[in-house]
């Protein structure tokens, strides 16, 4: 099998490079996102640098994945007590209990002894791995830091979440994240590491994917607001993430990122973004005894141009932490669903998205749009082209913000040259469930 050959080869490269476990005083190959973590921070942070490491060294997705679900599981297993470190005692009109934190270079250095005595062993004797998703989503991602002085967006990219997760009920799922940041990118950083991570472990996520992914969201920012305590960070970020899983596709969002799928070359409204002008978003912040007011563009309180967000504390709860979903069930003839921030959506309209992608497809010396020539190339077009032109597009079109695109094909590109390409907007009706109510 290729695949497993991939595997091995890979294996056999990265255990020349790390043949034994990490010596004590040497330096790790990869730094950790943060000097203290707690033990709840321990799981997303761990595999956030594995796959980090592993992605730099170009090991296959999949493999990667399973790698660095069996470390953590033995990491998980160990007494965790000598990685503790001493918090000062911080006063509080509230008792709450203390967080337990831990030493995070100490600690990550054994999780990436776990990952390479794991890998050790597989070199030695290659397990069965678990299958991977039958069906493949090519993805194209890009992004930008643009005319900013600061890059505050973070993506996440997960074809193989249920690999990552160690979940074998038989449901494929593949999951995708766009996080824009405000004021600073830890809160993206954090979102990022952590919400894929709470949504994993949701006990409703087969069976009520909404209510699966709003819990998620509000772990999140629950989370969030403890670092944010502790290392006093002032920080948000908006939030868009899309969950295929089986034949239903989640969306999930706070704030003014957003998704969008096309279906038969036209796209599909999925959702409606977060903004304090939106009529209902206005009351509910009015009702809260909050306001709007307009500096430029609409702000909450005279602050934030977004009315949802995780982090963004000192504006909770007129900024709400509270996600909204769309679902839609996925029949076959859906192309693709794109995920972006405010960057891209701010200069680029729904309507003009399936053109634009189209254009993207068209290999060079292909003008008549066959497909043949994509055929020859596509991973190479998939992988880079398509969202590279789209963002360079929204930047031509005057955006100045940070750009960050996601394109997830939910059928073969080659196939899309063949379609009408007309472009459109329809509003998302019959097999797409009606966006939730915000909440108050």
């Amino acid at each position: 099998m290729e695949e497993e050959e991939e595997a091995r080869c890979f294996l056999g490269r990265f255990v020349d490079e790390f043949p034994a476990a990490l010596e004590e005083d040497s330096p790790l190959p990869v730094n950790p996102l943060s000097r203290k973590v707690s033990q709840e921070e321990l799981h997303g942070e761990s595999l956030e640098l594995g796959l980090r490491l592993l992605a730099a060294r170009n090991a296959p997705a999949g493999l990667s994945a399973v790698l660095c679900q069996a470390a953590l599981s033995q990491l998980l297993q160990n007494d965790l007590s000598p990685f503790h470190c001493l918090q000062e005692a911080e006063a509080d009109h509230k008792e709450e209990q203390k967080v337990v934190l831990l030493e995070a270079l100490a600690v990550q250095r054994l999780f990436l002894n776990k990952l390479i005595n794991v890998a050790l062993a597989w070199h030695q004797n290659f397990p069965k791995l678990p299958p991977a998703p039958s069906r493949f989503l090519r993805c194209s991602v890009h992004a930008i830091k643009n005319t900013r002085r600061k890059m505050e967006d973070k993506h996440v990219a997960l074809a193989e979440f249920n690999q990552l997760f160690g979940i074998q009920d038989g449901v494929e799922r593949a999951y995708y994240a766009v996080f824009d940041g405000h004021g600073g990118v830890d809160a993206a950083t954090y979102a990022a590491t952590h919400l894929h991570v709470a949504l994993s472990k949701q006990e409703a996520l087969q069976s009520d994917a909404s209510t699966a992914f709003k819990t998620a969201f509000k772990h999140t920012d629950d989370m969030f607001r403890g670092k944010a305590k502790r290392e006093r960070l002032r920080s948000g970020t908006t939030g868009v993430t899309v969950l295929i899983q089986g034949q239903e596709m989640t969306v999930a969002w706070l704030g003014d990122s957003q998704a969008l799928l096309v279906r038969k070359g036209q796209a599909v409204t999925l959702m409606d973004p977060h903004k304090p002008d939106r009529e209902d978003e206005k009351q509910r912040i009015e009702d809260l005894g909050g306001c709007i007011t307009f500096m430029g563009c609409w702000r909450v309180n005279g602050t934030y141009a977004v009315s949802r967000a995780i982090g963004d504390f000192d504006q909770k709860p007129y900024v709400s932490g509270d996600a909204d979903c769309s679902i839609t069930q996925l029949v076959g003839d859906e192309d693709y669903v794109l995920l972006a921030c405010d960057g891209f959506f701010d200069a680029v309209k729904p309507s003009e998205v399936p053109h634009l992608v189209l254009d993207a497809l068209q290999p060079p010396g292909d003008p008549e749009g066959g497909g043949e020539a994509l055929l020859e190339q596509s991973e190479q077009v998939v992988g880079l082209r398509v969202a590279q032109q789209l963002v360079g597009h929204a930047k031509a079109a005057g955006s100045s913000d940070n750009i960050t695109v996601i394109v997830v094909f939910l059928r073969p590109p080659e196939q899309l040259l063949a379609q009408d390409s007309t472009t459109g907007t329809a509003q998302a009706t019959g097999d797409s469930t009606s966006q939730d109510a915000p909440q108050q």
